[in-house]
């Protein structure tokens, strides 16, 4: 299939003399000054905060709704010896925070126990599976980790039989919520909490410190898990300015020296021990083998990974979710072209908003296959995976369309819903399938226009490409960590010129040498971009937008732009 041609969007214009004043006032380049500017930091306070990140910028978590009631409760059951169990998400997000609460209860005395469910036989959320295992273990308090607000049923059921239920999740609520003892939620309406953004490895932190100040002990430990927050927030795409920024960048360090005997271990083999970290590689290297364990086996896997001391256990684990990786891996590919077989149609004959659906899709692959497809057909996508009269599935969304927004327009015909503006999932009866598959493609008709569905590509600065230097990449490190919320900046250069014919790397890569007005010359390549080399001749005018990067290769360093599109003059 053909990449789809981008729309270059500019970033708005800029009062020049406050760059400039900037620049002077924190002693950086123009182009640095101009990024600030744009990704509102334009005070010179408000700049130096964003660019030296610091743990004592944290907010207080006494804001939190009810947190002072779920740490009442929480320290009752410590100090008495109840038992508590810890209910967690099958994804990344949900095993960290689960590990970070087991942890923390276990280092402050506490008698705890760690659930998640399955995710093929008992579902998403706090359901019955749930409920029945907290009866089983005789808990008298659960505690949910990154998911339960929508749990409405469940909490009651746990409340008959006599559990009190503290929820700590970052889900967007809906009207009603659940009848539990407390809900530590930032999203909740009547929250006061400052930053909306946290992932729920953020809210369980801040949970697991709170917990320390009232026993009256070290909470130390509890700052040392800054590695599991890190790799939660990047895996869980949660947006990385504010707290979650200060997460990542200071968490990110702690992964590549973690005292974690699992976390180590996974490490090695993924083949990362050693290597510089970034959001990007946690996100596309860590977090997959992570995820496989609820994907494809059980997420439990995942948090005994991270909570045992046994080098030899946490080895044997980690090659487990390799092996499971790989196999998801190949799943994602089948389903993957299955999925754009059925959607190519779908487009051509004008759908916005894809719902796909089949028999025997496994239901762990088929968000990251939905992510695929929103890329190459830049719409909104949910795939469902059939099985007899009822389907599970998720859905990703593009830019400028309200995913949970828009399944909330479908609601009757679904049995339930629930996830985020980017990002959901849906169990749906088979009856109601071809009629949630029409009124999803109605709503996104109703809310995207044409140029919506044009993949946008925002430029923050268009640059000479002598201005495209060592020095410059440098500094741009003080903005990682990049991702949701902080895109690493993209630059563009007119009119430049290919030096020689391009030539195909890898699978599908293209790689150019640039060369600037001035005779400036810098390697660039492209991924996805090989189709684009027979129109690229040697000496051919281009328009290029790239992001700069460092490649290090066989000890050597080198600057290289990372091409994100290319334009034949």
């Amino acid at each position: 299939m053909t990449r789809p041609r981008s729309r270059w969007t500019a970033a708005p214009a800029l009062d020049e003399d406050s760059v400039l004043s900037l620049a002077g006032a924190l002693a950086v380049a123009t182009p640095i000054a101009r990024l600030l500017v744009h990704r509102g930091y334009g005070d010179a306070a408000a700049a130096k905060k964003f660019l030296r990140p610091r743990l004592e910028q944290l907010h207080s978590g006494s804001a939190m709704m009810s947190l002072d009631v779920a740490v009442d409760r929480i320290v009752r059951a410590i100090r008495g010896g109840e038992l508590i169990m810890i209910h967690g998400d099958y994804d990344v997000d949900g095993i960290c925070s689960t590990t970070l609460l087991v942890r923390a209860i276990r280092g402050f005395g506490g008698n705890v126990v760690p659930f998640i469910p399955n995710r093929m036989t008992d579902g998403y959320d706090l359901s019955a599976a749930g409920v029945a295992r907290a009866i089983e273990l005789g808990a008298t308090v659960v505690v949910t980790c990154d998911c339960g607000t929508s749990a409405l049923e469940p909490v009651l059921a746990l409340n008959a039989a006599g559990i009190d239920v503290v929820i700590s999740d970052h889900h967007l609520p809906r009207e009603s919520l659940p009848a539990s003892l407390a809900l530590l939620n930032p999203r909740r309406p009547d929250c006061g909490y400052p930053d909306k953004d946290l992932a729920a490895v953020g809210v369980a932190f801040k949970l697991a410190l709170a917990l320390a100040s009232a026993l009256g002990v070290s909470d130390a430990f509890i700052w040392k898990m800054l590695d599991l927050v890190a790799l939660a927030t990047v895996a869980d795409v949660a947006s990385l300015r504010g707290e979650n920024r200060i997460f990542v960048r200071y968490g990110m360090r702690m992964i590549s020296e973690t005292e974690n005997v699992g976390l180590r271990a996974l490490l090695r083999a993924s083949g990362m021990d050693g290597k510089p970290l970034t959001a990007g590689r946690i996100g596309f290297t860590l977090a997959p083998r992570l995820n496989a364990a609820g994907r494809l086996g059980h997420a439990l896997r995942g948090v005994e990974l991270l909570l045992t001391d046994s080098t030899h256990e946490a080895n044997v684990i980690a090659r487990e979710l390799e092996e499971l990786n790989q196999r998801r891996q190949s799943l994602d590919r089948a389903t993957l072209d299955e999925a754009r077989t059925m959607a190519e149609p779908m487009v051509r004959r004008g759908a916005v908003g894809l719902v796909l659906a089949r028999e025997g899709w496994h239901p762990g692959v088929v968000g990251i296959v939905a992510s695929r497809i929103v890329e190459e057909f830049s719409r909104p996508a949910i795939l469902i995976s059939m099985e007899g009269e009822t389907g599970k599935g998720s859905g990703r969304s593009v830019s400028g369309f309200d995913l949970h927004s828009a399944l909330g327009e479908c609601a009757d015909l679904l049995i339930r819903f629930g996830g985020h503006r980017a990002a959901a999932g849906v169990t749906i009866a088979s009856s109601n399938l071809d009629a949630f598959t029409e009124r999803f493609d109605s709503v996104a008709k109703s809310r995207l226009a044409v140029e919506d569905l044009i993949p946008e590509l925002r430029v923050d600065a268009e640059i000479e490409l002598d201005q495209a230097t060592l020095n410059l990449e440098t500094t741009l490190r003080h903005f990682e960590p990049f991702g949701v919320g902080n895109p690493a900046p993209v630059f563009a250069a007119r009119n430049v010129l290919s030096l020689g014919a391009p030539r195909i790397v890898g699978r599908d890569g293209l790689k150019l040498t640039l060369v600037g007005t001035t005779g400036t010359q810098i390697e660039a390549i492209g991924w996805g971009m090989a189709e684009l080399a027979p129109s690229i001749t040697p000496g051919a005018a281009l328009d290029v937008a790239f992001r700069l990067e460092r490649d290090e290769y066989n000890g050597v360093s080198r600057l290289q732009a990372r091409l994100a599109d290319v334009v034949v003059r």
